[in-house]
């Protein structure tokens, strides 16, 4: 990843309630009386678990797939967000939001960094989620793909983090060629103030300052993971670009599931949710739970 230093934009007020709209989640009502929760990436989009919701709603299950806090709003907005505004909007499902009143087995998934506020959600909420599935779940850059990952990170602890922004490259954590040229031609030229398909693709340029917060989202989780009991799945691709199968393990020796797996993808990179085996991430997880 290359590392862009800008002064150029400027901070906001207030989100914008158009781009709010326009990047809002997922909600599909199911009739078997379950329901699962599923949670995208940072600067990530609901569009990446699209696949997922579609086979579990045909399925029967409820699902919801909010649009995590200031996803959606350009830089300048989304740079100064907190680990706990995204995890609020995950949280709020459950204490004022569509399940407040859910009654049947609930599930959580997240990706990447989503797969921890998954767990985050597990556990505080113990007696309410069934079950956890992690996919990609990010403790650590440490893929392939991430070799200078970790001389960058200092940065994250300056307040230089708010004018320096990675630029996502190749392969864009997708080893589909075809849908990997389609985020290219996207990701390719766009400038820092882009946001046009960032509800499609994501956004095309990191800001370190969310580094930081996701660092912090490590550290408040880590010590609670020995509190976790429910069932929890991990789903890591073996050649994972971004993100190594090491941090899967660190789930698992750390929680205290009696009921635990690593599944291991042989054909697919970061984003396993819309990659070449989705449809198997899809059948691992619906296996899983259908266990419970």
């Amino acid at each position: 990843m290359a590392v862009i230093f800008s002064l150029n934009i400027k901070r906001r007020k207030d989100p914008n309630p158009d781009l709010e709209t326009k990047h809002a989640g997922i909600s599909l009502k199911g009739d078997n009386g379950k329901c699962i929760i599923l949670i995208h990436g940072l600067t990530g989009t609901p569009n990446e678990m699209k696949s997922l919701a579609g086979f579990f709603n045909k399925k029967g299950y409820s699902v919801a797939c909010p649009n995590l806090a200031y996803h959606g709003e350009p830089l300048d907005i989304i740079k100064y967000a907190k680990w706990q505004d995204f995890y609020g909007s995950v949280k709020d499902l459950l204490t004022i939001g569509e399940l407040k009143d859910f009654k049947g087995d609930m599930f959580v998934s997240g990706l990447s960094m989503g797969a921890l506020l998954a767990l985050r959600l597990a556990y505080e909420f113990p007696d309410r989620i069934k079950a956890v599935s992690c996919l990609a779940p990010t403790f650590f850059y440490d893929g392939w793909n991430t070799p200078f990952a970790k001389y960058f990170m200092p940065l994250a602890h300056t307040p230089i983090r708010y004018i320096s922004y990675f630029k996502e490259e190749p392969p864009y954590g997708i080893k589909n060629k075809a849908m990997q040229d389609r985020i290219h031609r996207y990701y390719k030229d766009a400038k820092l103030e882009d946001v046009g398909n960032v509800a499609q693709y994501g956004y095309p340029y990191f800001p370190v300052s969310l580094l930081y917060q996701l660092q912090l989202l490590v550290k408040d989780l880590s010590p609670r993971l020995k509190d976790i009991r429910m069932p929890v799945q991990m789903i890591q691709a073996k050649d994972d670009d971004m993100t190594s199968p090491r941090n899967s393990q660190f789930i698992y020796d750390r929680i205290s599931s009696a009921h635990k797996e690593i599944v291991l993808l042989l054909n697919s990179y970061h984003v396993v949710t819309a990659d070449q085996e989705r449809d198997t991430v899809s059948e691992k997880m619906e296996a899983f739970f259908a266990k419970l």
